[in-house]
């Protein structure tokens, strides 16, 4: 049986306030509505990045937002800004995950486009 009390819903607010500058809006929202995605979210979350983890804090953070924005993830995106500023990242980090980020998306464009550059190309003899 697990003896383990589940911190309230203020306490992980408060622990959201501390690491992430703010409690995203879309969290508060889903808690009024239902509790259990707070605590599923949370338990994801432990599940990705364990306390005894191979990756660093700032790694994690880097990589988080990374991943938010190759997704397109506005609100991630902003939970990762703001978590960045907490963590007091160096700019040119976070500025190279950017570039990343953006060289990755257009590689994607570049392979995506391969049965576009095979239409046109000249045919073989």
């Amino acid at each position: 049986m697990n003896t383990e009390q589940k911190p309230t819903v203020e306490q992980v607010f408060e622990m959201m306030r501390k690491t992430m500058g703010a409690i995203p809006s879309a969290i508060e929202k889903a808690v009024t509505v239902d509790e259990g995605l707070l605590w599923e979210h949370l338990r994801s979350r432990g599940y990705a990045m364990p306390t005894e983890g191979a990756l660093d804090d700032e790694t994690r953070t880097l990589i988080y937002l990374a991943s938010a924005l190759a997704a397109s993830s506005q609100a991630c995106i902003q939970a990762m800004a703001n978590k960045v500023k907490m963590q007091d990242i160096a700019p040119a980090k976070v500025l190279e995950t950017v570039r990343i980020v953006r060289f990755a998306l257009a590689t994607k464009v570049i392979g995506d486009a391969e049965p576009v550059f095979a239409a046109m190309a000249p045919e073989k003899r």
